[in-house]
């Protein structure tokens, strides 16, 4: 099997608006080589960011641990939240982004049930026992931890296509659910609804939009993708 990506997304994919971005992403896959490995995930939950709104990072300022975000699309911005790393794209336009917020284990000829087993190494639960599945990448901090991704290693960079890089594989959601952020502070613009969901897996996301009590048109929207 040749190590070359077929289908890893140019700069150029990212060098779209914020919003469209994280829509767009939802199904992608990202990968990270590890060892001789090649660990994968399916991107299933999303956050856009922009400069002009409190809820992002930029808001704060030019800082040069945030420079990511103000440079062109497709530049790779990772911090630490909650003592974990995060991941994050930059989007068109200074200080616009996209955080990815949850990831499914993906498994195909590029990432075998090895690759798996790396990923449920890399990322106990709190006893050290493995996690199931569907825990695995379910929150921002997680699916770094069980991709082996670092701030100091990839915070500013490029993608790799020999080390890390995004990939479409041909699983974009027929349908997306819009919501609200989450962990934005009150006063922050918390109430934007710039949270993605692919709705096939909302239950396994880092909150379900379409748990009991939500109601569609207030809580959430639901969109036919591309629109």
């Amino acid at each position: 099997m040749p190590d070359t990506p077929q289908r890893a997304l140019p700069d150029s994919f990212f060098h779209r608006d914020a919003q469209t971005l994280a829509r767009d992403l939802l199904g992608k896959v990202i990968r990270h080589k590890v060892g001789e490995l090649w660990l994968s995930v399916r991107i299933i939950e999303t956050e856009a960011y922009y400069l002009e709104e409190k809820g992002s990072h930029a808001s704060l300022g030019y800082t040069e641990k945030r420079k990511a975000l103000f440079l062109d699309g497709g530049h790779i911005y990772m911090y630490y939240a909650r003592g974990g790393d995060s991941l994050n794209f930059s989007a068109e336009g200074p200080g616009n982004a996209v955080l990815i917020k949850s990831a499914y284990p993906w498994i195909d000829a590029m990432s075998d049930e090895n690759s798996l087993a790396q990923m449920h190494l890399n990322n106990p639960d709190a006893s050290g026992n493995i996690r199931p599945p569907q825990r695995l990448c379910a929150g921002q901090t997680l699916l770094c931890k069980a991709l082996g991704l670092k701030v100091p290693m990839w915070d500013a960079k490029r993608f790799d296509p020999q080390q890390f890089f995004v990939e479409d594989v041909g699983q974009s959601p027929a349908q997306i659910i819009q919501t609200t952020r989450l962990g934005i502070p009150g006063g922050r613009d918390e109430h934007l609804m710039y949270r993605f969901v692919d709705p096939a897996y909302a239950r396994l996301c880092t909150r379900n939009p379409l748990r009991r009590g939500q109601v569609e048109g207030r809580d959430y929207f639901t969109i036919e993708q591309g629109n």
